[in-house]
């Protein structure tokens, strides 16, 4: 919530649905409350022809903290700058996202989904009405969230009128901050609570409020909880640990969030060993920036980045490390917990694997793994292992366990071997660029963002960063100042992420006086063509 502006609601009701009533309820609430606010409107025809539309706008701050200063309210609403619109009619909400009211990436958007048709719409001899599913795709695509439910429908079952549904959703949706009691103190008609006194029409609003908070706030609080054991679990977020003092103290204050994410990941992903030839690495990158610049004035920016780089690709991914974490018991309760499964209800879930030799190869000794890559490459398709495991049966959960508790296997494979040379590579160019000059060595280090995703994402992604160093960095053009190399490896780096092809990387190479990446040899593999049935009976 941004503290410093009002928030902005546009409510668009048509005639008779109580809209005024609506916006003094809006208006009332919030100066209960404490808090400055203001409401304009626009009166619509007799005739459905257009609706009738309320501005609301509520500082956030209570007017008690403002030390006697006072909110500047506008008198109408802004296209693009709303928070919120709340309209009682799907056409209605449609027209005003197409006055530009609705923000994509602001604009909270409730609407009902029934249709009171235009005059226009019944005109037709046909069938003249609007496609409902159009018009929801438009408040889709430019709303930040929405929420789409038949008000009509709610307040006759309630027995009441619109503006009571639409005060419910309002107050579900949480855009003003204000509990759920205050909205319902003032539908009541006064301060009491008390039963008795509550006239049958507040009974009726009260009912229809009710509803209509239920059927915003409860996704939204489902959301929230997915989103909260998504962020908390600690099985699936292992990073979250704490950073061990011994670690904090080898370190400056400004690399320890990142430091202490970093750490966790690694080791997480094989051991203690592991997870110390990490922080061994950063303090090498640390003593080679502290040569540069030993006050720390650009917050030891190197080896943030490098933290964050090199962990994620020590943890690289391979099949031991998809079997663990699909095996983990957080990722079923996740599972559970999205398709909103109950206590005593079966959940199944499937995992499709297509390993191939690569795969195989990579856990094994260097000698073994080339023989194996050389009978796949003389086949005429390579081999792959097509899997359907059954993560919620015993022996699907034990095929993936015993596959993730293979970890120990992984130091020992071609892979493991190649990677942890490829990183050194890395760590020798960042740790000598450094040295020479601190915003080359920056930029080497972020050259680490190359490094993504699997298989041959992941394969061409080291491509790249490797030949971007090799002659951008260790061998650089003659005559090339560090400030050149520099501004010439940013370019390489940001057009490697801009196109999968390479074709903007090797144009950026060849800018830089650097060689274009030597094209890859790929193998031909001849497909036998089937006989057309049909040109022999011709």
């Amino acid at each position: 919530m941004n503290r410093t502006q009002p928030i902005t609601l546009l409510v668009c009701a048509l005639g008779g649905e109580g809209g005024g009533v609506l916006t003094e309820w809006l208006v009332d609430i919030a100066r209960r409350a404490g808090h400055a606010a203001q409401s304009t409107s626009i009166p619509g025809v007799a005739q459905r022809t257009g609706a009738t539309t309320y501005y609301v706008e509520v500082f956030p701050v209570p007017m008690a903290e403002l030390d006697g200063r006072k909110p500047v309210f506008s008198l109408s609403p802004v296209p693009g700058a709303l928070d919120a619109i709340v309209s009682s009619e799907l056409l209605e909400t449609t027209r005003q996202v197409g006055n530009g009211m609705s923000s994509p990436d602001r604009t909270l958007v409730i609407t009902s989904s029934s249709r009171t048709l235009t005059t226009a719409e019944r005109m037709q001899p046909g069938d003249g009405r609007t496609d409902a599913r159009r018009l929801l795709d438009v408040v889709k695509a430019f709303s930040r969230e929405h929420h789409v439910f038949d008000m009509g429908t709610a307040a006759r079952e309630a027995g009441t009128v619109v503006s009571a549904v639409m005060l419910g959703a309002i107050a579900g949706s949480g855009i003003f901050p204000f509990p759920r009691e205050a909205y319902e103190r003032v539908v009541r008609g006064g301060d009491t609570d008390a039963p008795e006194k509550v006239s049958k029409a507040a009974e009726a609003s009260l009912r229809g409020f009710g509803k209509a908070f239920d059927m915003v706030n409860a996704p939204r609080q489902q959301a929230a909880l997915v989103t909260s054991l998504l962020a908390t679990n600690e099985n699936d977020v292992p990073s979250r640990q704490a950073l061990p003092p011994a670690l904090a103290c080898l370190f400056p204050p400004s690399v320890h969030d990142m430091l202490a994410l970093g750490h966790a990941r690694v080791l997480d992903y094989q051991d203690a060993d592991y997870a110390m030839l990490y922080v061994e690495r950063l303090q090498k990158v640390l003593a080679a920036e502290r040569t540069v610049d030993p006050a720390g004035a650009e917050g030891f920016a190197i080896t943030r980045e490098m933290a964050r780089w090199l962990a994620l690709w020590m943890a690289f991914d391979d099949i031991v490390r998809v079997a663990e974490l699909k095996s983990r018991a957080s990722r079923a309760l996740r599972v559970r917990n999205e398709v909103k499964a109950g206590d005593d209800d079966i959940v199944k879930v499937y995992d499709h694997f297509k390993p191939g030799t690569p795969e195989f190869a990579a856990l094994l000794p260097a000698a073994l793994a080339r023989r194996l890559t050389a009978w796949d490459r003389r086949r005429k398709t390579p081999w792959a292992l097509p899997l359907k495991v059954g993560s919620h049966s015993m022996l699907g959960m034990a095929s993936l366990r015993v596959l993730a508790s293979l970890r120990w296997l992984r130091k020992r494979g071609q892979r493991f071997a190649e990677e942890q040379a490829l990183i050194g590579r890395w760590l020798d160019a960042v740790e000598h660029g450094t040295r020479t000059d601190w915003r080359l060595g920056h930029e080497i280090a972020l050259c680490g963002r190359l490094i993504k995703g699997y298989g041959s994402t992941n394969e061409r992604g080291k491509h790249n960063l490797l030949h971007v160093i090799e002659h951008l960095a260790i061998a650089p053009p003659p005559g090339a100042s560090p400030s050149t190399r520099t501004t010439a490896i940013a370019a390489a780096r940001e057009a490697a992420l801009a196109d999968d092809a390479g074709t903007a990387l090797d144009a950026a190479l060849v800018r830089h006086g650097a060689p274009p990446r030597p094209v890859k040899a790929q193998p031909i593999r001849w497909m036998k063509r089937q006989p057309d049935s049909t040109s022999h009976a011709r």
